[in-house]
């Protein structure tokens, strides 16, 4: 029996997830939230904050990254986080194994499918985490963290402490620029306190 061909992205259908991708821009990031942070950067914030660490640091990463895979995957990487939300690390730690990426790839499909078929390849590279870029904007996702948690504790906010270990992460060691950013984001810590 043959096979319909895929369906390629239509108007409408990618109306409908641009208009469900708006969420993004209301979304707390509910890690900040669950911390007392008043008035949190939203997802959207994150992933534009994503997206300047990585155009700050792929120009000088050696050997190069292809930077339009990079900057794509830092798009989409929280996309399915329009329907979900930001599902903060102590809830998602009780879920069943693989439940939480699951979830994730299904929204994504949904979401990120009606789009294009460069936004779906992106998010699946970004989770498989097999080439450079994708373990790269992994990396500038912490970083990016780093970068807001530099900001909170700038402002006077306290009792953050707990998000510092995301900097301590030996993926950096992979990307020299990223190893420096990572450093220089906690001596600017030690200058807080």
């Amino acid at each position: 029996m043959p096979q319909d061909p895929p369906q390629r992205p239509n108007a409408g259908g990618a109306l409908d997830a641009l208009l469900d991708l708006l969420a993004l821009d209301d979304l707390p990031r509910t890690g900040w939230l669950l911390r007392g942070v008043p008035s949190p950067e939203s997802i959207a914030g994150h992933v534009l904050g994503v997206s300047y660490v990585a155009l700050a640091l792929a120009p000088r990463v050696d050997p190069p990254l292809d930077l339009a895979r990079v900057l794509a995957m830092a798009l989409v990487h929280d996309a399915p986080e329009a329907r979900s939300g930001d599902l903060p690390q102590p809830a998602a730690q009780h879920l069943p194994a693989g439940a939480k990426a699951d979830m994730e790839a299904a929204l994504a499909r949904e979401l990120l499918g009606p789009l294009s078929d460069v936004a779906s390849d992106a998010f699946g590279e970004y989770e498989a985490q097999e080439s450079r870029e994708a373990r790269f904007v992994k990396a500038c996702d912490r970083l990016h963290l780093g970068v807001r948690l530099v900001g909170y504790e700038r402002a006077g906010l306290r009792g953050l402490d707990e998000f510092w270990g995301t900097l301590d992460d030996d993926r950096f060691d992979e990307f020299t620029p990223c190893a420096e950013l990572a450093r220089v984001l906690r001596q600017a810590r030690e200058s807080t306190r």
